[in-house]
């Protein structure tokens, strides 16, 4: 059965850091593109950063650059999202998602094509 599942969401300062882990079974992720989103209260879902099924640098949106670190292990089958410099705008539940690609297409999925859904983790950042 596959599934996806988050975790490393927490209560962090302004500044800190936090460490995201996605841990996919099932899924072969040379032949899946992942993103993870996030879902702050009151508000739309948003992608954050991308990552496609040949595992080319990922794509990070400009609200988060610099700052998020989208990185893959296609041994372990995890996909991970390093946060540093964290702002109370980031609080959110993040999610992680995946989108069946061709084998190691380079190819970035839209946000309505990721049919394979964690249940999210909550990150929180305040003082």
């Amino acid at each position: 059965q596959s599934q996806v599942v988050e975790s490393g969401g927490g209560l962090v300062q302004p500044g800190g850091s936090l460490r995201l882990s996605c841990k996919t079974s099932g899924f072969n992720l040379d032949s899946y593109a992942v993103g993870w989103f996030r879902q702050a209260p009151g508000k739309g879902r948003e992608g954050v950063s991308y990552i496609s099924a040949d595992g080319g640098v990922p794509y990070t949106v400009d609200s988060v650059r610099g700052r998020f670190t989208l990185s893959r292990d296609t041994v372990k089958n995890m996909v991970y999202l390093q946060m540093n410099n964290l702002k109370p705008e980031d609080t959110a539940v993040y999610y992680c998602a995946l989108a069946r690609t061709s084998p190691l297409s380079s190819y970035l999925p839209t946000d309505d094509e990721y049919s394979d859904w964690g249940r999210g983790t909550q990150v929180t950042v305040s003082s």
